[in-house]
């Protein structure tokens, strides 16, 4: 059995008061994956004082040596994706072919964020005034809160934290308390990729012991969240009202049309994702 643990200023923290909490394999219940403890809003102030502290170092570090760590987190993912497959087949339930695709998905994500390490460019502006030279550069935001779901615990992760990184935010991770053994292990293989203490913090928590200090803190500046509506459009308001970046993935399902002549070629359908459409994809 696995402890269920936070991982805070570059150290696993175990909590021993709080509501209890077990991971059981979905294929058979009898087997106990994790335990542990949620954290509380004590742990969700450390999480953000931790991310604030390392702030100034991890963004005067070079852009592409933070691509650097992010590479060989993509690596090391990659070298390890049979057991980090067996882990989220164990704890989410997906097929370990699926649990090998995500895995596989979440290195490219990783190994493409880390090249992007090199194209963080500015643009230079014609001024309209004489001996002016204008010109733009890119800036991290600051403390960033990272909210996943529970059903790609390793993928959803892995394009929110890599660009942030990259981008030279630290990060304050609180993913699905259904899903934090894979979490942990995502974190964990960052944390051998080199990664400094306090850039990366693992919150395992429910989302309203502690969604108000990751989303209302005046040091987190900026909101990624994959999960549902309502939590969604309350996270969305509550950056508004801030004046900070929040970027939200709400809803449930796709609508879909089936067509009045899906069924004239024998054994097919023709299905239009409404989502596709919208962006122009349309399938043929």
């Amino acid at each position: 059995m696995i402890e269920i643990r936070n991982y805070i200023r570059g150290e696993w923290i175990s909590i021993r008061h709080g509501r209890e909490i077990e991971v059981r394999n979905p294929a058979d219940q009898d087997e106990l994956v994790g335990k542990g403890y949620l954290a509380s809003a004590r742990e969700a102030e450390s999480v953000v004082a931790a991310a604030s502290e390392a702030l100034p170092a991890w963004s005067r570090m070079p852009a592409p040596k933070r691509g650097e760590i992010v590479e060989r987190a993509a690596d090391l993912l990659r070298a390890e994706q049979d057991d980090v497959a067996r882990l989220l087949t164990r704890e989410e339930g997906k097929t370990v072919a699926e649990a090998k695709g995500e895995i596989y998905r979440a290195y490219n994500v990783l190994n493409y964020t880390a090249g992007q390490a090199r194209r963080l460019s500015g643009i230079t502006i014609p001024s309209e005034l004489p001996k002016n030279f204008a010109y733009t550069m890119r800036q991290p935001l600051g403390v960033v809160s990272l909210i996943t779901p529970w059903n790609f615990p390793i993928c959803i992760p892995a394009w929110k934290i890599a660009p942030a990184l990259v981008a030279g935010n630290t990060v304050v991770f609180k993913p699905s308390s259904t899903t934090p053994l894979t979490a942990a292990k995502l974190v964990e293989i960052f944390e051998r990729a080199g990664l400094p203490p306090g850039v990366l913090n693992l919150l395992v928590a429910g989302s309203g012991d502690v969604g108000d200090i990751l989303t209302h803190d005046p040091r987190v500046r900026g909101v990624s969240f994959t999960g549902s509506t309502e939590n969604g459009t309350r996270i969305y308001s509550s950056c508004a009202a801030r004046g900070v970046k929040a970027q939200c993935e709400m809803g449930g399902k796709n609508p879909v049309i089936v067509l009045e002549d899906s069924s004239t070629i024998p054994g097919s359908s023709i299905v239009l994702n409404l989502h596709t459409a919208v962006c122009g994809a349309v399938p043929s």
